[in-house]
């Protein structure tokens, strides 16, 4: 098998996997209980939260855990919206964000809101003038991914961060899911107030999270009950994904500081091999992550190529998992220019830290194959 499908969910860690159950196994006991194995619990779980803070250079109390990368960006943009909105009703944020991030601002839009969405180049990269000419009195959010997860651009967040220090009763917050592990971010004096996380992206665990929340930073909280983790996100924490997802978070830093080179390395093969290939068109720009690769086969159907990738046992995907069994044009592809022939074409290759030169040799070579045999069947 040779799985290339890493932005939609990677394959968990093995140590990843004893840490959950270790704890799932001992330590049982609801953090909330006042007995001595609640206790127990509770230090745990505080413990894993210095431990996320210390590897992410921020303090204890601006760490949340949550179930991962979606809500994690409803928290953050309802959140601020809810609790800021006597103050201003306008959002900004692009034209390429996530479904979490863009279904989000439009669940808004009905409440009365008003979303500005920033347009993007051919590289899928804002214009920070664009963001500075946006920017209203009635301003309370600016909300933007470092990396896209179907293309691999990436936004000038240091930039932006500084746009936003200029005007301190806005917030700013970062979907960080796809750049984490692989192209660094600094959250410390950054201008960042809310950063998203997700386990599952770094070979953690489904359903494990992490938002950064900003000292001082207020929101009106969606769920309301035993006010854990700060009165933000009631309920009853997981401790076992909370401490798997410190686990995952620890060893993905590792591999990005030792094998981040060796990732661009394998991008940049990837990238020679399909320009070699008359019938693809390469989406993703030069300077973009490491561990993706956009590209477009015109006149074949992705969900066609993918089934034929998938029969020898090759996993690639087209957009985002959370969209890509929707309509065939890429929305992202068509946000930054793309024509028609290519928006609805388009493949999605992603990377690990566990592939091989080797097994995208191979992946090179059967996709030509696949390609001639159905222009064969198309002749």
């Amino acid at each position: 098998m040779i799985y290339l499908d890493n932005s939609a969910t990677t394959v968990p860690d093995s140590t990843v996997l004893k840490s959950f159950e270790q704890v799932s196994t001992t330590f049982f006991a609801n953090p909330s209980s006042i007995h001595p194995l609640g206790g127990e619990a509770e230090k745990l779980l505080i413990q894993a939260k210095k431990q996320a803070a210390e590897i992410l250079y921020v303090a204890e109390n601006e760490i949340i855990f949550t179930s991962g990368g979606t809500e994690g960006n409803n928290i953050a943009i309802k959140g601020i919206a809810l609790e800021h909105q006597s103050r201003g009703k306008h959002i900004i944020t692009t034209q390429i964000e996530h479904p979490s991030v863009d279904n989000a601002c439009k669940s808004l839009e009905k409440l009365g809101f008003e979303i500005t969405y920033l347009p993007v180049n051919r590289d899928g990269v804002i214009a920070l003038s664009d963001l500075k000419q946006a920017i209203r009195n009635d301003t309370i959010l600016i909300s933007i991914m470092h990396v896209n997860n179907e293309l691999g651009s990436i936004q000038p967040i240091a930039e932006i961060g500084k746009i936003a220090k200029q005007y301190p009763k806005l917030f700013f917050h970062v979907d960080y899911v796809q750049g984490l592990g692989k192209v660094p971010l600094t959250l410390r004096n950054s201008g960042i107030d809310l950063c998203t996380m997700s386990g599952h992206k770094i070979h953690g665990l489904k359903g494990t999270g992490l938002l950064f929340v900003k000292n001082r930073t207020t929101l009106f909280p969606l769920f309301h009950g035993g006010e854990q983790e700060q009165a933000i996100r009631s309920g009853t924490e997981n401790l076992a994904g909370a401490v798997s997802i410190v686990k995952a978070l620890r060893l993905i830093m590792e591999k990005e500081r030792l094998y981040k080179q060796r990732l661009y390395e394998l991008q940049r093969f990837l990238r020679e091999e399909l320009e070699k290939i008359e019938a693809v068109k390469v989406n993703t720009p030069i300077h973009a992550a490491p561990h993706i690769i956009n590209f477009s086969i015109p006149g074949i159907k992705p969900e066609v190529m993918i089934h034929m990738l998938s029969e020898e046992e090759i996993y690639i995907s087209t957009k985002s998992a959370c969209s890509s069994k929707k309509s065939d044009e890429s929305k992202i592809l068509a946000a930054c220019g793309f024509s028609d022939d290519r928006a609805v074409s388009a493949l999605r290759v992603s990377l690990s830290y566990q592939n091989t030169e080797e097994e995208l040799t191979n992946f090179i070579h059967v996709l030509k194959e696949k390609i001639q045999q159905f222009k064969e069947v198309m002749e």
